[in-house]
């Protein structure tokens, strides 16, 4: 389930219909979050993305705040900087006048300090990969699903 709907903050999309139709099914769901438009034959990639994605986004907040409790934060200090570290990060893509994200990392990665190193070590053991690969078999998972 799209968990972040229960806090306004949810990430949907609809399909078909008449004009009509679109905007009365898009003023429910703007209650929930943002709503687009796409072709039926995508539903299933906006499943993968935005439907499972809350659960990859929670297990990397998890992740990074293991990270600062190993670190010494207490956790619950840890988990709350990590969340909001997000929460962050996904309002400045939201409201970055269209700068792509990969702009928005560079401006944070010093020449020589610890975001590049972090970054890099994200990279080394195949972050991006991981996660593409995670929201592609995701998106296929719900093909199959709808087709039984």
């Amino acid at each position: 389930p799209n968990t972040p709907c229960l806090v306004g903050e949810g990430a949907m999309a609809v399909a078909g219909g008449s004009e009509e139709d679109k905007k009365v099914v898009e003023e429910i769901f703007k209650a929930c979050g943002i709503v687009k438009h796409v072709p039926e034959r995508l539903m299933d990639a906006v499943t993968g993305l935005s439907g499972c994605g809350p659960a990859f986004v929670y297990m990397m907040i998890e992740a990074m705040a293991d990270a600062g409790t190993m670190k010494g934060l207490p956790r619950d200090t840890a988990i709350e900087l990590a969340a909001q570290t997000v929460l962050g990060a996904a309002k400045m893509v939201m409201e970055g006048g269209g700068r792509h994200p990969a702009q928005m990392r560079n401006d944070v990665e010093s020449p020589g300090g610890a975001t590049i190193v972090g970054s890099m070590t994200l990279e080394k053991h195949g972050f991006r990969a991981a996660v593409v690969e995670a929201v592609s078999n995701a998106a296929d998972r719900a093909t199959e699903i709808g087709k039984k």
